[in-house]
């Protein structure tokens, strides 16, 4: 195998942040771990690169939250009892064509997706929405080091 069709590999940090979000989806069960496991399939496909692990463990959310992370936090994923949250941290200075946005948009900074049982999200448009949320964060990243 050439140095070109190596497989990717993850750092023995981001195999246990790998497991840790598994481990959170799987303890949801349901509905919600059914979408959070289709939003984590499309972060992968839009972005192979990208890290995960569960953030803010605390006594009321061992687990923590997932979050994925590329130059920054991209953004995260709640299972609440009505619906699925998925919060970008920086989605406030996100286009957003297609108007996936639903929740949090009266703040300066973030935005969120709502997502109930039964519905769907667009995946070519979510797909591009979190490459443009990597994009926002490499540009914050290379500003800040100048």
């Amino acid at each position: 195998m050439s140095a070109r069709m190596k497989p990717a590999t993850k750092t023995a940090a981001g195999q246990a942040g790998s497991r840790l979000v598994e481990e959170k989806i799987r303890s949801i069960g349901g509905w919600r771990a059914e979408v959070l496991a289709e939003v984590r399939r499309l972060i992968h496909a839009a972005d192979p690169d990208i890290e995960e692990d569960c953030k803010w463990m605390k006594p009321t959310n061992p687990a923590g939250v997932p979050a994925w992370s590329h130059a920054g936090i991209v953004c995260t994923g709640e299972a609440y009892k009505q619906v699925v949250k998925l919060t970008f941290a920086r989605g406030a200075a996100l286009k957003d064509p297609q108007k996936l946005f639903n929740s949090s948009l009266d703040g300066n900074t973030r935005r969120a997706i709502d997502i109930r049982e039964g519905e769907t999200l667009d995946a070519k448009a979510f797909k591009a929405l979190v490459k443009a949320a990597i994009a926002e964060n490499l540009r914050i990243s290379a500003s800040k080091s100048r």
